[in-house]
């Protein structure tokens, strides 16, 4: 794993923020880089061994954590566990909406309503459920903060074959920028995150095919995927209090990948 540090600008101390999907991956990464700059966070997996494995990491650098097990997709589910996240610490400063599944793989002249839908449950609208009911607390408690939903660089380049995912991945993009217009008059910043190729274990077949590696790597100006460690610097910016004129924006950590 690389080893990367967090920039003493970000200063999260007595802030909590909930990672949904954060028991590994590019959610863990973020996580970590909160914590390491003295925020708590609340992970949200439906995994209750994986979110034990990443407190425990989480505790071992020093930070404050906990976990909930909560399927995104379950109206009823997101709004008791938004409610058990902010009581965990206290209160809470934001959100990110990371929990998501790839795509069917299905060919689009095959793709089944049934299918399409599956995907946008858990990518599109079980990100809707989840900010919903972050924004709602943070308007309740007066004191602004952050919402982050995580999107992708396929919302840029096209996912032939993988069109469902795609769409939702953009659609994420056009909420991200109507609800920055909208909560900015409570001081709540909203923004996206879309990350590049990733070693994570939702993309492990496309990682571990040598054609499909290789072909986007060279696509890559780095010439390389992403370690998901390298994710803990912009989780805390995104995170971070004082950035308050920064919103609506979609933010590409990706190497280079959609410029080259």
């Amino acid at each position: 794993m690389l080893e990367t540090m967090v920039w003493p600008m970000s200063d999260l101390t007595g802030k909590t923020f909930i990672i949904t999907g954060g028991n590994g991956g590019i959610g863990l990464g973020m996580a970590e880089g909160i914590v390491s700059a003295g925020g708590s966070v609340v992970i949200w997996g439906r995994n209750e061994g994986k979110n034990a494995e990443a407190v425990a990491s989480l505790e071992a650098l020093g930070g404050k954590a906990a976990a909930f097990v909560c399927d995104v997709t379950d109206e009823e589910q997101v709004v008791e566990t938004t409610q058990r996240s902010a009581e965990a610490f206290g209160r809470l400063d934001g959100l990110f909406a990371n929990a998501g599944r790839g795509g069917t793989k299905v060919p689009f002249l095959q793709l089944s309503l049934e299918d399409w839908r599956a995907v946008m449950d858990t990518n599109l609208d079980g990100v809707f459920l989840c900010m919903r009911e972050a924004a709602r607390l943070l308007v309740e408690q007066g004191e602004g903060g952050s919402l982050v939903a995580v999107s992708s660089t396929s919302a840029i380049h096209g996912a032939a074959g993988n069109e469902a995912y795609g769409t939702a991945k953009t659609a994420l993009n056009g909420l991200v920028r109507a609800l920055a217009v909208g909560l900015a008059r409570y001081q709540i910043r909203v923004n996206s995150l879309l990350p590049g190729w990733t070693i994570t274990e939702l993309a492990s077949g496309g990682y571990e095919s040598d054609v499909f590696r290789e072909a986007t790597i060279k696509r890559t100006p780095v010439r390389r995927w992403a370690d998901p460690a390298e994710f803990r610097e912009i989780g805390a910016f995104l995170a971070d209090p004082t950035q308050t004129y920064h919103t609506g924006q979609e933010i590409c950590v990706d190497g280079g990948y959609t410029v080259f």
